[in-house]
């Protein structure tokens, strides 16, 4: 499940540039990271991602960094919680590889570790599944979370399990405690694992208008590219309602594998601190960071340089275009501050777009935007290219930074080398592409009486856009 908009981790993470497609740590994202989980062909199908058609092409491009093949990416046409999604999934693989498939279901913004713990609680879950039960995962507790849901276990299970024996919510503090106290209680990871026949069935006793709207959908489902769209139509009239309420917390068949493998859902920067490398003094520095007199902390830029003294348990995040600092166990509400953000015209942008946006051919960094002017930093993926267009009300200046570009304007094609440029006047049909094997980087300074992203006629686009 890759459709999420998370502003929890803001403000890397925006509504049009979510946690799961981001690189925290390392030189993956967490949706790459989650693919690499279900790459082994010994024990996986090609996985199924379902999303929504903003990010259609962030899928399509972080699994073809990782040459790893995808069954399908199915796309949502609206947001209608874990429920729907579960099912419009469940449905498409049997369709595709029949009743009896065994389907887990992963979140694509949590990290996990997975080693030997997460392989056997894997082995226990699928004979557990095969035997008839609904599966989710419970992870041991290693301190008393507000932020989790928790599961009360109930007794064993012949293939390794437990019998779910209820589902508790969210708890304050003093309940937490009191949990952990007592025993007996996992963190409900929102891992899941069971028959894709059987998880319908169950659906459709407790959920048919979920049930139904997913199999319509799916039913009158259109090919486009490499994608599959679920109709609209009959989508939009599922419930909006998680697979944990609908059918989870209702089933007489759940069950629970404890497990004790390094997770978290990713969801406040307290989070990303605890699961990073912290140094001597207890501080993960990530980026253009210099830490003095400081302890306990997480400092991380993305663009200038932080220089951060005498402050303990903080969170300071730089992005290209804003910098949010707070304490670090209270970024659980970071979620509020975007709201506030999101409730004025002034700032509600930053809660939605990143300077860095994505394209089916690559993308572009916003550098610099003024009266009459723009500049960006474009990179196009090798062999890619972007639509044959033309602008109304601006002109455009290119300039090779790295690469070979080549360029259609009008009748005209020329190849623009490293430290040359072009100019393509305003209303004059133009195309750029990059024949080369290397990504291709271009600055491009647009001027004129209108620069907005709207001033754009597409007339032939590889991707079928219009």
């Amino acid at each position: 499940m890759a459709g999420g908009k998370g502003t929890r981790l803001w403000p890397l993470s925006r509504a049009m540039a979510p946690k799961q497609f981001i690189q925290f740590t390392g030189d993956r994202s967490l949706f790459q990271k989650t693919l690499e989980r279900v790459s082994d062909s010994s024990h996986y199908e090609a996985p199924v991602v379902i999303t929504n058609e903003d990010f259609r092409f962030l899928v399509a491009e972080q699994a073809r960094e990782l040459g790893i093949k995808l069954s399908a990416v199915l796309l949502e046409p609206a947001a209608r919680n874990t429920a729907p999604a579960v099912a419009a999934a469940a449905h498409y693989v049997t369709q595709n590889f029949g009743d009896d498939a065994i389907i887990q279901v992963l979140a694509s913004d949590h990290e996990i570790v997975s080693g030997q713990n997460y392989q056997d609680a894997i082995h226990i879950a699928l004979k557990t599944a095969k035997a008839g039960r609904l599966v989710t995962f419970g992870i041991v507790p290693t301190e008393p979370a507000t932020g989790y849901g928790y599961i009360e276990v109930g007794s064993d299970l012949p293939e390794g399990a437990k019998v779910v024996k209820r589902f508790v919510e969210k708890p304050n503090i003093d309940k937490a405690k009191a949990m952990l106290k007592a025993g007996g209680f996992l963190w409900n990871s929102g891992i899941f694992m069971f028959g894709a026949s059987q998880v319908l069935s169950e659906m459709q006793e407790f959920e048919p208008v979920v049930a139904d709207a997913a199999a319509a959908s799916v039913a009158k489902a259109q090919r486009d590219l490499e994608f599959v769209r679920l109709d609209a139509e009959d989508f939009g009239t599922a419930t909006d309602i998680s697979i944990d309420y609908a059918v989870m917390e209702k089933t007489v068949n759940a069950a629970v594998v404890p497990a004790s493998f390094p997770w978290s859902d990713m969801g406040s920067w307290d989070a990303v601190w605890k699961l990073s490398n912290q140094d001597a003094e207890g501080n993960v520095a990530l980026g253009n960071a210099t830490l003095f007199n400081t302890r306990n902390s997480l400092i991380m830029s993305r663009t200038s340089h932080l220089a951060v003294q005498g402050l303990e348990g903080v969170a300071v995040i730089a992005s290209e275009d804003a910098v949010y600092v707070g304490k670090l166990d209270e970024s659980q509400g970071v979620g509020s501050i975007v709201k506030l953000l999101a409730s004025s015209k002034g700032t509600e942008a930053l809660t939605q777009t990143h300077p860095t946006s994505y394209r089916p051919w690559g993308g572009y960094t916003l550098i610099l935007k003024g009266e009459q002017l723009q500049v960006k930093r474009l990179f196009v993926m090798p062999g890619k290219k972007l639509s044959l267009q033309k602008h109304h009300h601006r002109s455009e200046h290119w300039i090779c930074v790295k690469g070979t570009a080549e360029v259609m304007i009008g009748d005209e094609i020329k190849t623009v080398r490293e430290n040359e440029s072009v100019y393509i006047p305003q209303g004059e049909v133009h195309r750029l592409a990059n024949p080369g094997k290397i990504p291709l980087e271009m600055i491009e300074v647009q001027t004129g009486s209108y620069v907005g992203e709207d001033d754009i006629t597409r007339i032939a686009d590889d991707f079928e856009r219009v």
